[in-house]
């Protein structure tokens, strides 16, 4: 018995030479490097970071960073952010103390001293009242069962940065009503 070969034996064409094969494998590693398309590609970059930019400064969900998101955040932003803190003293007045060292008189020395840690105590106790402050209306507002954890500490911080560094910028006027909220 002889077996037939039902199926043609080899591929129906010459094999490419290898320079054809590696020239057909190539792609540029890193994309275009042209001057015209790195100037785009950077051009690109720059407007989707000033537009997230620009949507974290508003307050946007979607451009907030993983510590500012939720709506239990967002209040407890509008609850600092609705009041003064003297958090917001600390750099101006530092900046004060630093001037009074130069004065040659100790007693004043002294007192700028005690006046800065006078300051740091103050805003210590501030932070923990608005921390309370943001954490009870918080409680008040979504229950206490469903209360995220570090939203006292989270307000606390952002009542010590002054209020025009803040980011998310304020959403809410100073001296707001809690109740409005």
């Amino acid at each position: 018995m002889s077996e037939t070969n039902e199926h043609p034996t080899g591929k129906g064409r010459p094999t490419p030479p290898r320079k054809q094969q590696e020239q057909a494998r190539k792609k540029p590693l890193v994309g275009n490097r042209s001057k015209e398309a790195k100037a785009q590609q950077k051009d690109k970059l720059r407007e989707e970071r000033q537009k997230a930019r620009d949507g974290m400064m508003a307050g946007d969900e979607r451009f907030l960073t993983v510590r500012d998101k939720g709506p239990q955040r967002r209040l407890a932003r509008d609850v600092v952010d609705a009041r003064f803190t003297a958090g917001e003293l600390v750099l101006p007045l530092l900046f004060v103390v630093v001037l009074t060292t130069f004065i040659d008189s100790y007693e004043i020395q002294l007192f700028s001293l005690f006046a800065m840690w006078g300051i740091f105590g103050m805003v210590g106790i501030d932070a923990y009242v608005v921390g309370r402050a943001a954490k009870k209306k918080i409680k008040s507002k979504f229950g206490e069962d469903k209360l995220e954890g570090g939203i006292a500490w989270y307000s606390a911080m952002r009542s010590i940065q002054m209020r025009s560094l803040r980011i998310p910028k304020p959403q809410v006027k100073r001296f707001t009503r809690l109740e409005d909220l």
